[in-house]
């Protein structure tokens, strides 16, 4: 069978994809010849990568279907030439599915985990994309933050740059969690108080509930509170004075709150 590994950028709708980087550019001319050509795909990677948008780029008037809906999927591939099947990891039979695809003559272009293995995925699928974490394509981080930051601008009306060198990126899930960063970073910068206090009890509602929930949720306040105040004013002696405290009950605070990252 003949594979094609592949580097590929998270895209960012169906047309128009963040290619910053040498591997991202390549995989758009990778799913630019996938348009012309009518054999079966398999796009493998994390959640975030990118895998699905890339889908459909690729077949953007087919439809969208998760593996784990599987009758669905199987009344969809009688009446389409054409499709897109997320998740293939999640489907309950797979050797159904294929037999399926073959009988109905369908094109495929599919997504899954890149730990998924199974036999058959070797006869189905011709070629392969594989999509790499964000971590090893930081100028397509950049280019997302920026997409993002711009994104945010049209939702909330402003926008604030995003410091890469003071907030670290999160992309535990790739480009899901940076997009929920760049909002969550933006929307903060721009909360008042009452919004700040609404938020914290939301949260606290149906997590209270012990008798010492005062000293158990106390963190909260405190953990932020000490952070800020180190970064603004370097020291600890100058915190102290400036929060009106002891300077021995400030290193007993940031002591007690060690899990938290505070280093006395």
């Amino acid at each position: 069978m003949h594979v094609v590994q592949q580097q590929a950028a998270q895209a960012v709708d169906a047309t128009n994809y963040i290619t910053a980087s040498h591997a991202s550019s390549e995989a758009f001319k990778t799913a630019s010849l996938l348009k012309t050509l009518t054999v079966n795909a398999l796009i493998l990677g994390e959640s975030g990568t990118g895998r699905k948008t890339l889908a459909c780029y690729i077949l953007p008037d087919a439809p969208v279907l998760d593996a784990s809906l599987f009758d669905e999927l199987l009344t969809a591939l009688q009446s389409n030439r054409e499709i897109i099947i997320t998740h293939l990891e999640n489907s309950p039979n797979i050797k159904t599915l294929f037999e399926q695809i073959i009988q109905n003559n369908v094109r495929v272009i599919a997504t899954c985990s890149e730990q998924y293995t199974h036999e058959i995925l070797e006869e189905l699928f011709s070629v392969r994309l594989y999509l790499p974490p964000l971590s090893e394509r930081p100028e397509d981080v950049e280019a997302l933050i920026e997409h993002f930051t711009l994104e945010t601008e049209r939702t909330f009306g402003h926008a604030e740059r995003f410091d890469m060198k003071a907030i670290k990126a999160d992309l535990s899930k790739n480009a899901t969690t940076l997009r929920q960063q760049v909002f969550l970073v933006n929307l903060l910068d721009n909360i008042n108080e009452n919004e700040l206090m609404m938020i914290m009890e939301r949260f606290l509602m149906d997590k209270l509930g012990s008798n010492n929930d005062y000293r158990t949720f106390l963190h909260l306040y405190e953990v932020p509170l000490i952070r800020a105040g180190l970064k603004q004013f370097k020291s600890q002696l100058q915190l102290a004075d400036r929060l009106g405290l002891n300077r021995n009950t400030l290193r007993k605070k940031i002591s007690e709150n060690r899990s938290f990252g505070l280093e006395t």
